[in-house]
Parts: C-alpha cells; sequence; structure tokens
C-alpha cells in the first residue's frame, strides 16, 4: 500500500525522539514557543535539561526526604490534583489531616486535660511562621491588660544564634526584634547561663531548637523549661515556649523517648516539625501544634466552608495539593511506632558508624557525632603541612557525585569552618562504607596535589543548603 500526505500526522508520531525537529532546536527558555510540541518530546526534553544536576540520593546538605517507597509515591501522584484547602470538597482529606494532627499530638504528650490543635503546613518555615505569629498576638493581648504601652518599643524573640532563616524572615516581616543568644564552643546550642538576660517585658516568646540546622545540637529545653517558670513567678509579664522541632520532632520520640523536650513541660506552647524531614515524606509537609487553644488566638483563625458547616483554619498560604499530608498519613498507617523507631535507629548507628571513621582518620576533630539528630560534623585539625581545605575535601567528594557542604558557624564562632553530614533514612550503611571509601581516596589525592582552589584563611558558605 502507498502512503500519502494524509498520514504524515503518524509518520511524525513515529519519528524517533532524537530525530525530530524539535530536538534540533534550542529548549524554549525565556519565551513560549509559538507551537505545540508532542508530549514524549517535551518530556525528553525536560527531563534532557536535568540531567547535569546532582543525585538527590547523594546530597548529603539536606535535610529532606529523598526517597519513599513506590507504593507511597503511587498514592501522592494520584492525589496531586486534591487541594488541601478545599474542606467541603474534599471531606476525606481533612479528616486524614485530622487524624495526623492527633497523632501528633500523641507522640508529643499533649495532655487529654487541654484541647490541643495544629495544622499541616508548606514545611516548617510556614509552621513557624505561624508559631510566631501566635506568640506576638497573645503577648500583645497579655501586655495590653497589665497597662504596657506596646507601641513604646518593637516586641522582640529570643532565640539561639544557630537559629534556621526563617526565624530571621519571621522577625523582620512581622516587626520583631531578633535576640541572638550568642553560641559558642562551651555552648554549642542554647546558653542557659545567659538566656534570661535577653529577656524583658516586651518578650513575645523564646524558641528553643531541637535539632540545631548547623551542628545537629538539640537545645535543653527541659532546662529553659525551668528556667522560664522560675521568671514566670516573678513577673506578670509571661513568657512562654515555642519549640522548632523542625529536624527532631519526629525523630527525637523514637530514638530517644526518655527525653524530656515537647508538651511534657508546662511552659512549651506549642512545637513545628518537619513532615518532609525525619516524618519521612517528600517536601514539603509542616506540622505546628499548640497545646491549648487558649494560646491560639482567635483573630488568627478563619472559618472556611465545611461540609455544610464551617472548619476552623490557620494558615499564611491557601491552595495547595493535600498529597504530602495523605503521603504523611500513608508513612503513619504504613510504619506505625516500631517501624518509624526501627527505621531512625538505623539511621542513627550510620551516623555513629560515620563519625568514628572520621575520626580514625586523624585528620578531623568531631564537633558533632550523630548520637543524637544524625548529623556528622567536624573541623579540620591544626596542621601546618597540610596545604588543603574542607573546601577543596568537598571538590574532592563531588567528583564522586557526593554533595557535602563546608561553612563556619554562626557569628561569634562564624572562623570555625566545618563539613556537615545530614544522614537520612534512605543512606544505609552500605552507602556509608562507599562514602568512606571515597572520603579517603579524596583525602589521597589532595595530600598528592600539586594544585588546591581554596586559600586557607577563607571563610565562606560553600555548597550549603538546609
Amino acid at each position: 500500500m502507498l502512503y500519502g500526505k494524509e498520514d504524515r500526522e503518524e509518520a511524525e508520531y513515529l519519528e524517533p525522539i532524537f530525530g525530530s525537529e524539535c530536538e534540533d532546536v534550542d529548549l524554549p527558555k525565556y519565551k513560549l514557543n509559538k507551537e505545540s510540541m508532542e508530549p514524549r518530546i517535551a518530556y525528553q526534553l525536560v527531563q534532557d535539561e536535568m540531567l547535569d544536576e546532582g543525585n538527590a540520593r547523594l546530597n548529603l546538605a539536606t535535610f529532606c526526604q529523598t526517597y519513599m517507597e513506590p507504593e507511597a509515591v503511587k498514592l501522592m501522584s494520584q492525589t496531586l490534583e486534591k487541594n488541601a484547602i478545599d474542606k467541603s470538597e474534599y471531606p476525606r482529606t481533612t479528616e486524614i489531616e485530622n487524624r495526623c494532627v492527633n497523632m501528633i499530638a500523641d507522640l508529643w504528650h499533649a495532655s487529654s486535660q487541654e484541647k490541643f490543635m495544629g495544622t499541616s503546613t508548606i514545611g516548617s518555615s510556614e509552621a513557624c511562621m505561624l508559631g510566631g505569629m501566635a506568640m506576638k498576638f497573645s503577648w500583645r493581648k497579655r501586655a495590653k491588660k497589665l497597662g504596657l504601652d506596646v507601641q513604646a518599643k518593637k516586641p522582640n524573640l529570643v532565640i539561639s544564634s544557630g537559629y534556621q532563616v526563617c526565624w530571621e524572615k519571621f522577625c523582620v516581616y512581622w516587626d520583631v526584634e531578633m535576640r541572638e543568644v550568642p553560641m559558642d564552643k562551651d555552648h554549642m546550642s542554647i546558653n542557659l547561663d545567659t538566656v534570661m538576660d535577653y529577656v524583658d517585658e516586651y518578650t513575645i516568646g523564646i524558641v528553643g531548637i531541637l535539632g540545631i540546622t548547623y551542628t545537629g545540637r538539640y537545645d535543653n529545653i527541659k532546662g529553659l523549661n525551668d528556667l522560664v517558670e522560675a521568671y514566670n513567678k516573678k513577673t506578670d509579664y509571661k513568657v512562654y515556649i515555642h519549640v522548632d522541632a523542625a529536624s527532631g520532632g519526629f525523630y527525637a520520640p523514637f530514638i530517644e523517648p526518655e527525653l524530656v523536650w515537647d508538651f511534657q513541660l508546662n511552659n512549651v506552647i506549642s512545637i513545628n516539625a518537619s513532615g518532609h524531614k525525619y516524618g519521612l515524606v517528600y517536601p514539603g509537609v509542616g506540622w505546628v501544634l499548640w497545646r491549648d487553644q487558649h494560646y491560639l488566638p482567635e483573630e488568627l483563625i478563619f472559618n472556611v466552608s465545611y461540609l455544610g458547616g464551617e472548619m476552623p483554619t490557620m494558615a499564611i498560604n491557601f491552595s495547595h495539593s493535600a498529597a504530602q499530608l495523605i503521603g504523611q498519613y500513608y508513612n503513619f498507617v504504613r510504619y506505625g511506632f516500631d517501624g518509624y523507631q526501627a527505621i531512625h535507629q538505623r539511621t542513627h548507628d550510620v551516623a555513629v558508624y560515620l563519625a568514628k571513621a572520621i575520626e580514625e582518620t586523624g585528620l578531623f576533630e568531631i564537633i558533632n557525632d550523630g548520637s543524637q539528630l544524625p548529623l556528622v560534623c567536624y573541623k579540620l585539625k591544626e596542621d601546618a603541612d597540610r596545604e588543603w581545605t574542607l573546601y577543596d575535601l568537598s571538590d574532592r567528594l563531588l567528583m564522586k557525585g557526593w554533595q557535602v557542604p563546608a561553612y563556619p558557624l554562626p557569628k561569634d564562632l562564624d572562623q570555625l569552618v566545618i563539613q556537615r553530614l545530614v544522614v537520612r533514612a534512605d543512606f544505609g550503611m552500605n552507602m556509608a562504607y562507599d562514602y568512606v571509601q571515597d572520603m579517603q581516596q579524596a583525602i589521597d589525592d589532595l595530600n598528592k596535589a600539586h594544585l588546591v582552589y581554596h586559600q586557607k584563611k577563607e571563610v565562606k558558605t560553600y555548597g550549603f543548603t538546609h
């Protein structure tokens, strides 16, 4: 049979992707193409754009989850179109969010004598914003009742200098003074000896951090609670604690269940955590809970239609996919307490192994050994005979695909440059052995190298992401 012009469309579809006209021109970048293209070709073009990016599984800088089970991925892909904010259209999704909040409240020891409240968020950044807003509005209401001129001074928030940048954003966006409690070599988390010196009648709250981004250390929340308890007995201007448990909130309860940091403490009024970190969900989902509705000002709550009635909500973002919170519920159902504990215990074991292996090289001083949050941080020992820096080591490791950040610690320690490895659930012992071999090879190559690229005295952030 002879084929004529009328079958050209079929012929075009049968063309090899890399023999198509679209593969003979540059991909549209800053201006829409005039014509459409076949989906298979568009897919290949976009996929090819990302070929030279790093492998997320080898990214040891990020806390964010880089693996989920195929069943979870399938479930999330099937629910991408669900709008989490549309409560009346998706009542079962709303109930799933409610179940997650209740499960997390139980995990964080919310009291049955109080009426806890909570919500999902777009990661911990939104959760921190909501927690900070609640503290500011509650402080203003209390201060006005006591006759304080709330306009006379800017309200302030007290936090360790090891804070994550979302807190700096909160203070800028909501016009709050950030009072940083400096970290030093003897206090690699919040300094309990000086923290209360930063508190006054204009303090909206104190943030305790369960997993400092830079080092993985936990603030002593119980010790901080004791200080706040004593302070509150002496003043009418009460101050309370918000715990930024972005990393530790879904980790500490399983690995250190005896650690007291959460709603068991009287002055901890709100907690946030990232579901997309050790909650084991792909980005981005976060959670924020208040121990009682008393600590969540009514003016911050909006009512939306829900099954013919009204549903209270608190959020900065509005429309977003429900896929991540459904993924969170899948994990809760799939793993249970024992499953999370088994995963995190193995993650803990890997972190401890890495710290020991790195220390055994004799070249590094361990800053954090992964015994709490599974982060391994280390700095180079003083050695005048060694020419290379941690920045050079990062470059060498990148040749093998490993993305390892090198960066200075916060101010007052900003001349101390460290490297940090974040051990996630998908970083098993086999990968850890491979990493140690590649690190040893990189060190050997650097010792033999005739050129280095980073000046010894240069202090900068290099490949460091949260």
